[in-house]
């Protein structure tokens, strides 16, 4: 029973850093149709950011702050001055998109080198709660609480204000939207920052779970890809599910069948594909 119990827990805590990735991976695909492979580099970057800024400051609040906006504006100029001389052309987007992964990967091995390091949490994120013979990490439990956090704020502003009305409207018909005057440039450039900020801020927090270190962002983007194909393009509900699914997928086919660990994360994925294609909350 305890086995069961420290992997559920363990495969939460990975699906909740996976859906502070995958949340904004999915907004961006959903309203821009972009596959933005540059948001793996976004995760990686962040935590860099917020490495240098606990070295410099010896603030975390500061560091998640400091990672999520410094990569939002990098998103942000990304975009303006590159993708969207590209909209529509998927192919081209593709590869500018990655030609932006590279070049990041190589900047930050410039910048930071090929060390890993991991991100210093303060005092009180450090330690374990006890109940009996079960041990949790407080770190953990942080880490679960960002999501959660996060996922309320990104409903309520998606689900409850103008703006998220708006883009809502963008997301399902990009055409009307335009029609009834709404600005689909300016919604498109506000939602690839804030899905460069949840990444970066994924960077930050993931730092004092995961680490930060080279090579990093290739491999936890394919997870964030496979969150928001299983769980519908553009649907917050199937980020949450999506990433819950596969955090304790993952870590279920670690634990149990070490040597199996991707077809036990991928033979599941690809037979919800199979029963309903468009994921399970997309829509056709």
């Amino acid at each position: 029973m305890e086995f069961w119990v420290i992997q559920s827990f363990n495969g939460l805590s990975y699906g909740a850093l996976l859906f502070l990735l995958a949340s904004g991976l999915s907004l961006i695909f959903g309203v821009m149709r972009i596959v933005n492979l540059a948001h793996g580099s976004y995760f990686l970057l962040g935590g860099y950011v917020g490495l240098s800024t606990v070295w410099r400051t010896g603030s975390f609040p500061l560091a998640l702050l400091a990672g999520g906006l410094a990569i939002a504006l990098v998103g942000v100029a990304m975009e303006r001055l590159f993708l969207q001389r590209l909209h529509g052309q998927v192919l081209g987007q593709v590869l500018m998109t990655m030609g932006f992964a590279l070049i990041f990967q190589d900047l930050a091995l410039l910048i930071w080198g090929g060390d890993p390091y991991s991100l210093p949490a303060p005092a009180w994120l450090v330690g374990s709660l006890r109940a009996g013979a079960l041990v949790f990490p407080i770190y953990r439990l942080f880490v679960i609480a960002v999501a959660v956090a996060i996922a309320v704020a990104l409903w309520l502003f998606l689900e409850r204000t103008r703006a998220g009305a708006i883009i809502r409207a963008a997301v399902d018909d990009e055409e009307m939207a335009r029609g009834v005057g709404i600005n689909v440039a300016g919604v498109s450039m506000g939602v690839f920052g804030l899905g460069a900020f949840l990444a970066a801020l994924g960077g930050v927090v993931g730092g004092a779970f995961i680490g930060v270190y080279p090579g990093s962002d290739f491999e936890i983007l394919p997870y964030a890809f496979v969150v928001v194909i299983v769980g519908g393009l553009g649907s917050l509900q199937g980020a949450i599910v999506g990433s819950l699914l596969v955090g304790l997928l993952d870590n279920f086919g670690k634990a149990l069948f070490p040597e199996l660990s991707y077809f036990t994360l991928f033979a599941p994925m690809a037979v919800i594909l199979a029963l309903k294609p468009t994921g399970l909350f997309g829509r056709a």
